[in-house]
């Protein structure tokens, strides 16, 4: 069965390796891009999504989104993670394609009403696009298949955070939009830190891609060259998480992650900004700030070897 994919994305250098697995997934058709602030500004961003889907024959549509949170201050991208250009420092040229004239959020409302119960959508960046969408139109709420977002830490693992003690970049960028996406009555699964810190590709798999993977492997290994330094100056790995790919993993081989059901809350400010909080279904409480909400998906664990496996089989496939 073919999965009908659109992704919101901040490419990234994780994001582009994800878009490159949707793309290269048999059972994944992408309907379509939107792009967020994040790793890059919107201009950036945006024009790495073109390349990518370009250099990848990855002929959808490409709409650019927000360029800036809903309610909080817009923050510097992080260059020291990604890079100047978002991509590791490889000075993409610019793409000879061009992005579509509607907005991202329009186009997120337009597609899911075009093929009801069928759009999974997956976010790789912040939630701003996807939140307002759901203010455009709530009723697609009702309409979409589900929601997969690569963002927050549950704290299992001990991966309670890594833009604060207790916040996960993707949701501490637009927490109120995190918010508002995640309490509402769509089915949502949380792919965060908790699985993805888990998930480390290592210099061996990607030295792997790069000798059977064509043209993708050789990109990857470009881009993630700032990346990979990144990762054993800060945590002593040898290698990377790959973050964004996990989502796609998440809808390839679900059987690999173990999730708990609950509703979700993200905290919109103060020293606890950004932190995803999930009850889990069934415990009792006095009345708060969980009461009466959808039960969404939390990840907590995954089975890391087979995840970067299935990553490795898909994109040597090709």
């Amino acid at each position: 069965m073919t999965i009908k994919v659109l992704i919101d994305t901040d490419p990234g250098i994780d994001d582009a390796m994800a878009l490159i697995f949707a793309h290269l997934a048999p059972s994944i058709e992408i309907v379509g891009i939107t792009t967020v602030m994040g790793n890059g500004s919107i201009e950036t961003v945006t024009q790495n999504a073109l390349y990518i889907c370009e250099q990848f024959d990855i002929n959808v549509p490409i709409h650019q989104g927000a360029a800036q949170p809903l309610l909080v201050a817009p923050e510097a991208p992080a260059a020291f993670v990604h890079g100047d250009d978002a991509l590791g420092n490889v000075q993409p040229p610019t793409a000879s394609h061009s992005i579509g004239e509607q907005y991202a959020a329009g186009f997120i409302v337009d597609t899911i009403l075009a093929h009801p119960h069928e759009i999974t959508l997956v976010s790789l960046g912040r939630l701003t696009n996807i939140a307002m969408a759901l203010r455009i139109n709530p009723d697609i709420a009702n309409l979409v298949k589900q929601v997969v977002v690569m963002g927050g830490a549950l704290g299992s693992n001990q991966f309670t955070g890594n833009i604060s003690p207790v916040a996960e970049a993707n949701i501490y960028g637009d927490p109120h939009a995190a918010d508002l996406v995640l309490t509402a009555a769509w089915p949502v699964t949380l792919v965060g830190l908790d699985v993805t810190m888990q998930c480390i590709m290592t210099a061996t798999h990607v030295q792997d891609l790069r000798s059977r993977a064509g043209s993708a492997g050789q990109f990857i290994w470009d881009i993630t060259r700032h990346y990979d330094a990144f990762y054993r100056s800060t945590h002593g790995t040898d290698g990377f998480a790959i973050h964004d790919s996990c989502p796609i993993a998440y809808l390839l081989a679900p059987e690999l992650f173990d999730v708990q059901a609950g509703p979700v809350r993200v905290v919109t400010e103060g020293i606890s900004r950004g932190q995803t909080i999930l009850v889990p279904a069934g415990k009792r409480f006095p009345p708060n700030a969980w009461d009466n909400l959808t039960d969404q998906q939390g990840a907590l664990n995954v089975d890391p070897t087979a995840v970067i496996n299935l990553y490795l089989e898909t994109l040597s496939q090709h």
